[in-house]
């Protein structure tokens, strides 16, 4: 891969975190993990991969790990996309069935972002199964 050797001549934040997006997209979960690891001690303050950690550990079914690392990138300095942890942490949520918690997060992605289609349809969903209940 073009990003490992790009690694190799300037380590990045950014480069390892896209490495992992690209190892994520194999399946390779555990390294995708390492890859941002490695960017968080290159910049802590980088929020991508801290998001990235928290998917990639619900991906592998270890979904209150990534609840650590959904915060953290949430409250990073340097991080564009906070709706992304938000969405996540309410994916969380409503699988543990808090869904008081579960709307607070897809609500919070939607005030970030009005258009995030995947929250929209997440707060949809609740508001069936709290219809349902």
């Amino acid at each position: 891969m073009l990003f490992r050797e790009s690694i190799k001549t300037r380590p990045t934040a950014k480069g390892h975190t896209f490495l992992g997006w690209s190892l994520s997209y194999m399946g390779k979960y555990e390294e995708a993990i390492q890859e941002c690891r490695k960017a968080v001690s290159l910049d802590p303050d980088y929020g991508n991969p801290y998001n990235d950690i928290g998917v990639y550990l619900i991906e592998l079914g270890r979904p209150d790990e990534a609840i650590e690392y959904l915060n953290k990138a949430i409250k990073a300095k340097d991080y564009c996309c906070r709706q992304f942890p938000h969405y996540n942490l309410g994916r969380i949520y409503f699988d543990k069935k808090d869904y008081a918690r579960a709307k607070k997060d897809f609500e919070e992605a939607l005030e970030i972002d009005p258009d995030y289609l995947l929250a929209k349809l997440a707060l949809e969903k609740l508001k069936q199964v709290l219809t349902e209940i």
